[in-house]
């Protein structure tokens, strides 16, 4: 077996495996427009819910957490 093989083998699984989703999608688009972007958009709702939980979660780490920094007048010299 050829190093070439190998990446031909790799090349047909993901041609004729693991793509076949986005095919099928691909020809959707020509009947609705709304379904075959319907990946997208799931990605889109999830994106925009981990950042408003990631936004969240920051403003409650900010407001549990003192300011441990002091300044004592002097100390920067």
């Amino acid at each position: 077996m050829e190093l070439k093989d190998l990446f031909h083998g790799i090349a047909d699984l993901f041609e004729n495996v693991l793509f076949v989703p986005y095919d099928a999608l691909r020809s959707l688009e020509l009947d609705s427009w709304w379904l075959a972007n319907i990946f997208s958009w799931i990605l889109i709702i999830v994106g925009m819910a981990a950042f408003v939980y990631w936004m969240l979660q920051l403003k409650q780490f900010d407001e549990t957490t003192e300011s441990t920094y002091t300044y004592e007048e002097g100390s920067l010299d």
